[in-house]
């Protein structure tokens, strides 16, 4: 095998040479025709990499699971008349074991599999483990490996809530469902202890160990990986590019970036900010040639959804990639598209869509802080954020097509002077569904690729933690709100160097402007959603934390004009909610989209933390 194309060989062989091949002798593999047993199987350095990629087929199994579990269960999604059961249970949070979306098999199956990679590597690469030899390609898989494992324990807990370790010697499915279903204690009589240098040859005794079955909460996986990456990881992601010239092997695969994206956002979520700040800032003020992963104009304007047509290094940070041509695809436009052959069992909510429709660009207050009852809107603005929302991320349908941009931009402003009829009548009929999925796709390609993370993402997550994160400089305890409000505006956080072409989240879309930037002081105007006119006013007047947290929830917001559907939702409301220790924050915000009816009781259901995660493990 001396060429591989991204994640070509078929899920099945990925599976079982990764999880089997321990208990099993034989192998097939499809795409060669040719049968390969495991003495031979790491004979070659192209063998390796093939089980590199596979590991990325497996991870690519859960990307469904991760969006529905992370976006259904917030509030920009809902489901719709067509759902199945078991969208159902998940939108209610009634969700059983039976769940398709509830079952942790193919988180088991990464980190069977990660363990059986990093096994093989330990024993026939030792020099992995050794802190001070040359760093070769094994190296950069064995960090691939590390950083796949802890995604997987690290996405796990976070659904779950408590995850059961899967001990390192356990290699095989069959090992680990064993484990997982015993009633405490698992003999693993396959265990092998090898000599003080690693190798095969100085195995000193086949000694069977017994595990006792232990369940790791969120606090312990992020301290265990947070533990391990840092301090066995030398190297991450085999560089691909040297053999078919394709650049974005580097994103496409986990890299140092990516790992550092993880570390921060599992420190994020732990609440260590100055450690998650560490990580962020190494991707967010990295020094590249090209701005890479800083806020510049490369996806200005309109170009913002070619984040979502192509790969591109700049913004992607790690992203899995899907393909037809080659029998990789998703089920998003089956679960998004309401046009044949498609289901349509899951929308944007309400509030999803006045995200974008009731942004403003280019309008002007004349404000009076003295008496901020008289304060007026003079000059309306332009509505909607349509650069991001609008035929990117959501669409209006109507008879399977695409109703025009500049139809809703008329709709849009027939609601800004209050006609509410006519502004009806121009998507009277049409479906609203989520487009992020399907933009620039064909009905049949089913194939969008899955960002992981990006560099949009870093930035609004070191924006967040910059409210709250205070710190000692000479003798003086000094706040970044500031900065912060500069991440999202107009990227002028970038200091150390004047030169950069920073424009930040909002600014490259054009709403990030001294008129149609977000603004926190004593006074915050309120304004109505589709007339733009000042309704009411915010009086934080000596109220710091009361800044803090409504800066916190409007870079929340942003996050969901940015990030919308890419299955990070229901984690940002969780963090915020753990953070001011106020369960009845993500309880308001996921309830408001139920039926009045259903509303107070799902509202009373989620001020109880416990009702946040699946009880599969109970």
């Amino acid at each position: 095998m001396k060429r591989i194309n991204k994640y070509t060989l078929v899920s099945g062989f990925f599976i079982s040479t990764l999880i089997f091949f321990s208990s099993c002798k034989e192998f097939l593999n499809p795409d060669q025709e040719i049968n390969i047993t495991e003495d031979k199987l790491y004979d070659d350095w192209y063998e390796y990499r093939a089980i590199e990629v596979g590991l990325y087929g497996i991870q690519a199994e859960l990307v469904e699971q991760l969006v529905v579990l992370g976006e259904l269960r917030a509030d920009l999604m809902k489901i719709t008349e067509n759902a199945d059961a078991d969208l159902v249970e998940v939108y209610n949070f009634n969700i059983s074991k039976e769940n398709k979306y509830a079952s942790p098999t193919n988180f088991f199956k990464l980190i069977t599999a990660s363990n059986n990679f990093i096994a093989v590597l330990k024993r026939d690469h030792p020099e992995v483990t050794e802190p001070n030899s040359p760093v070769t390609n094994y190296h950069r898989l064995y960090g691939e490996a590390l950083c796949m494992r802890a995604w997987a324990y690290f996405n796990a807990v976070r659904i779950y809530g408590k995850v059961p370790f899967i001990h390192e010697s356990l290699t095989t499915m069959e090992e680990t469902d064993s484990y997982i279903n015993s009633a405490g204690t698992y003999i693993d009589s396959l265990q092998i202890t090898y000599g003080i240098d690693g190798y095969t040859n100085d195995t000193l005794k086949n000694v069977p160990i017994q595990l006792n079955k232990q369940f790791y909460d969120q606090k312990l996986v992020i301290d265990y990986f947070t533990n391990q990456l840092e301090n066995e990881v030398r190297a991450v992601g085999v560089n691909h590019y040297i053999d078919n010239a394709d650049q974005t092997w580097e994103v496409s695969i986990w890299n140092i970036y990516a790992m550092h994206t993880l570390l921060g956002l599992m420190y994020l979520t732990d609440g260590d900010l100055a450690k998650a700040a560490t990580y962020f800032e190494k991707v967010v003020y990295m020094n590249s040639d090209n701005y890479r992963y800083q806020i510049d104009n490369s996806f200005g304007g309109s170009n913002w959804r070619n984040i979502f047509s192509n790969i591109d290094i700049r913004e992607h940070i790690f992203t899995l990639w899907f393909n037809k041509s080659y029998f990789q695809q998703n089920k998003f436009q089956e679960l998004f598209e309401p046009r044949d052959p498609h289901k349509y069992m899951i929308k944007p909510t309400r509030k999803a869509v006045m995200l974008w429709e009731t942004s403003w660009d280019d309008y002007r207050l004349n404000e009076n802080n003295t008496q901020p009852w008289l304060t007026r809107t003079v000059v309306k603005g332009r509505p909607g954020d349509f650069n991001r929302g609008y035929g990117v991320s959501y669409a209006y349908l109507q008879n399977g097509e695409v109703i025009p941009s500049q139809t809703v931009t008329s709709m849009l402003y027939l609601k800004s002077e209050e006609d509410y009829r006519t502004a009806s009548l121009l998507v009277e009929g049409a479906d609203t569904a989520i487009w992020k999925y399907s933009w620039n796709k064909n009905v049949y390609d089913q194939d969008a690729n899955f960002i992981v993370y990006r560099a949009a993402g870093v930035h609004l997550w070191l924006a967040e933690l910059y409210v709250w994160w205070r710190f000692e400089q000479a003798g003086v305890v000094r706040e970044f709100t500031s900065n912060a409000v500069n991440i999202v505006n107009n990227g002028s956080n970038y200091t150390i160097d004047a030169n950069r072409e920073q424009v930040g989240v909002r600014g490259r879309v054009g709403i990030g402007g001294a008129n149609d930037g977000i603004k926190v002081g004593n006074l915050n105007y309120l304004r109505h959603p589709f007339t733009n006119e000042v309704t009411g006013y915010i009086n934080l007047t000596g109220n710091f934390k009361g800044l803090q947290e409504y800066l916190e929830e409007l870079i929340i917001e942003e996050r969901g004009r940015e990030l919308a559907f890419e299955g990070e939702r229901f984690y940002d409301l969780m963090r915020v909610a753990k953070r001011r220790n106020d369960p009845a924050f993500l309880a308001k915000i996921v309830s408001d989209k139920f039926p009045e009816v259903k509303r107070e009781a799902m509202y009373n259901y989620l001020l109880n933390e416990e009702n946040w995660y699946i009880k599969y493990f109970d």
